[in-house]
């Protein structure tokens, strides 16, 4: 699968090369986040009203449809949970991680004035939103970076904290 290391960075700093490393980042921290993940791990809630990690799994998923989609000009259309119940935790992991790659690829190379043709469409019941690509940074970018920070949280918690040799400075795990 994708990320087990960050990819060798581009050339140059296009616009569109830094949102793809931005995803790569990304990736990479995902995907060391949720490796080795227990049955444990996934049914963890740090509260009774918070979301366990097997929804926060699922909730970087659709954030991981909603980055796809956008680098493609597709609409978002909102995931009901009929639409996720034949997915289980490995297949959630494995279409993230290809959702961020496919992503990160669309993106590359993009210039600037590439990146303003983009907009975020997200449907709804009957809703439809449209944003500027930047809303793409604050929003689903940063939102997957936060909640892939809490999956490190909450399995430290539960006693099985990532590998201590995932350093995500250089993108690499030291050997």
């Amino acid at each position: 699968m994708p990320y087990q290391q960050i990819p060798e960075y581009p050339e140059n700093y296009s616009s569109g090369n830094i949102i793809s490393r931005l995803i790569d980042g990304l990736g990479y921290r995902y995907y060391w986040a949720t490796e080795n993940l227990t049955k444990t791990d996934l049914q963890y809630k740090p509260s009774i009203e918070g979301f366990s990690t097997y929804k926060t799994i699922e909730h970087i998923y659709w954030l991981s449809i909603m980055i796809t989609n956008t680098a493609q000009n597709l609409p978002s259309i909102r995931l009901t949970p009929a639409d996720l119940s034949p997915l289980n935790f490995d297949i959630l992991r494995k279409k993230t991680l290809y959702n961020l790659k496919k992503a990160s690829e669309l993106y590359a190379q993009n210039t600037k004035d590439d990146m303003n043709n983009y907009m975020i469409v997200i449907q709804s019941d009957g809703y439809k939103g449209e944003f500027p690509f930047w809303h793409m940074i604050n929003g689903p970018i940063s939102d997957a970076l936060y909640h892939t920070g809490q999956i490190v949280s909450f399995r430290r918690t539960t006693g099985n904290p990532i590998n201590p040799k995932v350093n995500v400075f250089t993108g690499k795990a030291r050997g």
